[in-house]
């Protein structure tokens, strides 16, 4: 039986030209496309595919923790906006208000932490986005918190695994369960259960969008 031969440089390779190609830096995007590389040029371009999604999926380091800092800060300002409007036009009144006005200050809290981490990262908090919130009267107002406190933990939650620093994801999940911790206290109020499911859901930056759009202004 002949020896059998484990070097990348001892095989017939497929797609040299792939070998050749070179990638700076030790990310674990970087590390992932590395190996991509590597393996289309053994296996053929049409055996990488996985590979290479994988390495796209990882994040780019420091810069897609950025993106993700500034999609979550997006949000918070969506919700420090809902909960400061929702104090002059809501009609809240007693325990109802004292909730609101807690939220509308973990939500500036946030914003503020989320703000000053993308600058110590070397980043640019993106602007405050306008918006417009269509309800009416006390109920609307709980009903659409319910819906936009559900959400930004569904937010989190999917951004999470994207993240590639252990300090911003620490930062992360504390905000995340504050925010939980939100979502129960509204769908209380809602008559609702706190915790219908034993497991959060997830979602997309895309599926967050096309929820929060229509309370988008521009």
């Amino acid at each position: 039986m002949s020896e059998i031969k484990t070097k990348t440089s001892e095989m017939e390779m497929v797609n040299p030209e792939l070998a050749a190609i070179e990638i700076d830096g030790v990310e674990r995007s970087d590390v992932l496309m590395k190996g991509a590389l590597a393996a289309g040029a053994i296996l053929g371009l049409g055996a990488i595919s996985p590979f290479v999604k994988g390495a796209l999926g990882a994040g780019g380091g420091k810069k897609g923790d950025l993106e993700i800092l500034n999609y979550a800060l997006t949000l918070e300002y969506l919700e420090s906006a809902f909960y400061a409007e929702a104090l002059k036009k809501a009609g809240v009144k007693g325990k109802l208000k004292e909730l609101v006005q807690t939220l509308s200050t973990d939500e500036d809290a946030h914003v503020k932490a989320l703000s000053q981490t993308i600058r110590d990262l070397g980043g640019k908090p993106v602007k405050a986005p306008k918006v417009t919130f269509p309800y009416s009267d006390t109920a609307g107002f709980t009903a659409l918190a319910e819906t936009i406190e559900n959400v930004g933990v569904s937010a989190y939650n999917g951004a999470a695994p994207k993240i590639s620093s252990k300090d911003v994801l620490e930062a992360a999940g504390s905000i995340v369960q504050v925010e939980a911790r939100h979502a129960a206290a509204i769908a209380l109020q809602n008559g609702n259960q706190p915790a219908p499911d034993a497991f959060d859901k997830t979602m997309t930056e895309a599926q967050v969008l096309k929820v929060v759009q229509p309370f988008l202004a521009g």
